[in-house]
């Protein structure tokens, strides 16, 4: 772990991986319902074994937690953590890791949401990627400032099918998929709710997001649209049942 100071002047910590070889760049993993956890650490472990530099900042340290017991208790907590002070920790993780190249942000239940806000409240941030994002089906409003690509699951009481059909419909700018028969916590191995089909699939794209966004050009802004992905996607490993995303050739 190490010690990320906010603009506020607020102290917290942050777990960290580097990879091997020189970086290709970074991302900020944000945390889940219960906190900067094991889960959290394990995905931040896996950006790096993929060549980039991962921080995961604890957020809930400003609430003086780490981690929580149970999903019920981190939320609670994160309902006292306000996002404007969320977004100021989310940014000294950027500031801590952007020497090393462009920086993605992902993040997990509560910290899909974050990741959503910030994106477009941030400076130096290249990608946002949100997985089950707790309550984000209800931000219609904002047009994208930066490629953004969510991942949904169908069967999750948090996300539902209503929701997800409105967001798209509301949001074209934002790339999504739903993921049939799963719910929230599908992406992490040891999770209850683990599917290791949903789990590669979302995987696949989300490389391929971060890749695309920290590695290759910048994406080009389309009058009226926001901001969509410059992208050869090969249409046939392209899954039209859960793709809700714009159309991408």
């Amino acid at each position: 772990m190490i010690e990320l100071t906010s603009q506020d002047g607020h102290c917290f910590s942050a777990y960290r991986a580097d990879p091997a070889e020189t970086p290709k760049g970074a991302v900020v993993v944000l945390q889940d319902y219960f906190g900067v956890s094991e889960h959290i650490r394990k995905e931040a472990d896996a950006f790096a074994a993929k060549g980039y530099v991962a921080i995961a900042p604890s957020l809930f340290q400003r609430a003086q937690k780490a981690e929580a017991a149970s999903a019920s208790e981190g939320v609670e907590i994160a309902k006292s953590v306000p996002i404007e002070a969320a977004l100021l920790d989310v940014q000294a993780a950027v500031d801590s890791v952007k020497s090393t190249g462009k920086v993605a942000l992902v993040g997990y239940s509560w910290g899909g949401y974050v990741a959503y806000i910030s994106a477009n409240r941030l400076q130096d941030v290249a990608c946002a990627i949100g997985y089950y994002a707790a309550g984000l089906t209800d931000e219609h409003s904002e047009k994208r400032k930066i490629p953004t690509l969510l991942h949904f699951p169908e069967e999750d009481a948090s996300t539902p099918l209503e929701g997800m059909t409105m967001f798209r419909a509301t949001r074209p700018d934002v790339s999504a998929y739903s993921y049939p028969k799963v719910k929230d916590g599908f992406n992490f191995a040891t999770a209850e709710n683990f599917d290791a089909e949903a789990a590669e699939r979302a995987s696949e794209r989300t490389f391929f997001w971060i890749s695309q966004f920290v590695e290759g050009q910048a994406p080009v802004t389309l009058k009226n649209a926001g901001a969509y992905a410059q992208a050869k996607i090969d249409k046939k490993k392209k899954k039209k049942e859960d793709d809700m995303g714009p159309p991408m050739e």
